[in-house]
Parts: structure tokens; sequence; C-alpha cells
């Protein structure tokens, strides 16, 4: 019977990519492991996908009766249909604690680092004393460069930077900053996308005191690839979505990699949550975040103290 591995929902290239390796390992333990992914490729992972020669994982997005283990999430929202209907049986992950809980002991994994690639790397070599193919080496080390954003975010570690460094030479992959750029480059992409596509590429629900927050990211090399009328369309986009699903707030972080900083766009029923959060009020939809780059440690934890007060 095999064991599916799946990444969260809106998969990233930290996502896709730890689904893989931590498949790959299983394996080597004599597990009949399958990589998934829940949703569409990013052109990002696209990339790094073909650079190594690795096939894209199934598409599977309900694990109803079937064994499985998470990568890169640990919450209901981001878990597959009926994650309560199949046996989880692991979790490696980086991020908070999630609310997925289980019947039975579980294989689980986090640590305080800047993607799950690392973690991953710390089992590979740590703990199961395995060595990592080179063409999985280079997915976990592009992983780490992506959610790291070029080792510039607020989550990166020296763990992160040590792992990439490593894993580099693993792949062999000799100028490492030179392909995280052309990875940012193919993820800054927004040309003929649509806007709602554009929305989900790196997007997430989260409950925060009760009210359904959507936050999603886009990074860029500069703004200026998105113009006014991207800006409109992607505004309306996020009405619908806020409707749709009867939530509280949607935002978009558009990240300026080069600039360090993020002009957040929000629909909210609470334009004043902002600057709770942030100091920064809103004007019109948008206001700009210097230095912020991480969702995770600087988008998510000031909006709930917002949102909780």
């Amino acid at each position: 019977m095999p064991v599916y591995v799946l990444g969260h929902k809106s998969p990233d290239t930290d996502s896709v990519t730890s689904a893989i390796a931590f498949a790959a390992l299983q394996k080597m333990l004599g597990v009949d492991a399958v990589p998934c992914v829940q949703g569409k490729l990013n052109p990002e992972t696209e990339l790094v996908l073909k650079k190594f020669g690795v096939s894209a994982p199934e598409l599977k997005t309900d694990v109803n009766g079937a064994e499985y283990m998470l990568v890169d999430h640990s919450d209901i929202k981001q878990a597959p249909d009926n994650w309560d209907k199949g046996k989880l049986l692991a979790i490696v992950d980086h991020h908070k604690l999630g609310d997925i809980t289980t019947a039975n002991p579980i294989l689980f994994c986090a640590m305080p680092v800047g993607c799950t690639g690392t973690v991953l790397y710390t089992l590979y070599k740590d703990v199961y004393k395995k060595s990592v193919p080179a063409n999985i080496a280079g997915l976990m080390m592009s992983a780490i460069l992506s959610d790291t954003v070029l080792f510039k975010s607020a989550t990166c570690t020296p763990e992160d930077k040590k792992a990439a460094e490593e894993l580099a030479k693993i792949a062999g992959v000799q100028a490492m900053m030179d392909w995280g750029m052309e990875m940012a480059k193919a993820k800054s992409s927004v040309e003929g996308v649509p806007p709602k596509d554009l929305i989900f590429r790196d997007y997430k629900d989260f409950n925060m005191s009760g009210k359904t927050v959507g936050i999603g990211q886009l990074e860029l090399i500069s703004l200026s690839l998105v113009n006014n009328d991207l800006k409109c369309a992607l505004h309306d986009e996020m009405q619908k979505l806020k409707v749709d699903g009867n939530r509280h707030s949607v935002f978009l972080m558009l990240t300026d990699i080069m600039k360090e900083g993020t002009e957040l766009m929000a629909v909210t029923d609470d334009p004043g949550v902002v600057e709770k959060a942030f100091g920064q009020k809103l004007v019109g939809n948008v206001a700009w975040l210097p230095k912020v780059m991480s969702r995770k440690k600087q988008m998510v934890p000031p909006l709930e103290k917002a949102f909780a007060a």
C-alpha cells in the first residue's frame, strides 16, 4: 500500500521539493512512498524540477482511506481533503504547530529554521545517516534559497545557510547565488498570468481570533512588474475571494526582493487592523512595509496580535 507524501495547498518550491525529498528518504527506509502535490506548480518550482531532472509529483488532494505524511505544514486549512479519514504517519515542518491532531503517536520533526529542506537535510545526515542523492540535494538547496529569499528573509538561520552550501556541493552547483537569482526571476513572472492565479501562487488561510484571514505573497525582483492595471485586477479578485470565502480580510504581499520590503494590498472589514499590526495606515488599500519579507515571521504574528487586541 503506497504512502503519500504531501505538502500544503497552493504549493511553493519548498512544499513540492520537500515532498519529493522526504519520499526519497522513506524509500531508502523501505517505505513505498509517493510524492504528491495539492495544486498547480508555480514557474519557479517548474524551473527547479527541470534543472535537476526530476518529474513533477502526481496531483492528490484527498487522502480518504490512505496512509500519508505531511511536509511544510500541520494546519487543517492547508491539509488535503479528508485528512482525518486517512492515517497520518509523519509530519516534517518548520512552522509553528498547527491544529492537526492524531489518535496515535507519529513521527514529528519540526525545527525553527527557514525551510523544510533544512529540516530534511538534518534527517538525512544526522538522524538516518543516509546520503542525499545529487538531484535531491539540488532540489533541497533550491528550496532553501527560495524560502529564505536568497538568505534575506527574517526566517533565515545559520543552519539554512550551512545546509544550502553543503547541498550545493553535493548537487554540483558552483554559483549558488546566481542560480538563486535565476529562480527569483522565474518566481517574479506575472505576464499573462490570471490575477486569481497570482494570488493563489503562494496563498494560505489563517484563523485569527475566530476570523478567517487570507494572505498571499508574490515575491518580485521589482515592484514595477506589477503595474496599476494589474493591481486593480488583483484588488478585484481579492474582493471576490473575501466574499466567496466569508473571510474577514484578504491580504496580498507584493514583496520586492531587491528593495527588501513589501507593498501590502488589503481588502478587509477593519482597515485599522493594518495600523495596529504594523504602525502603517492604509493609503487606499495599500501600505508599504519596509524590511518585511516573511509571511511566517513578519506578517502573521503581528496580525494575530492585532486581531486579538
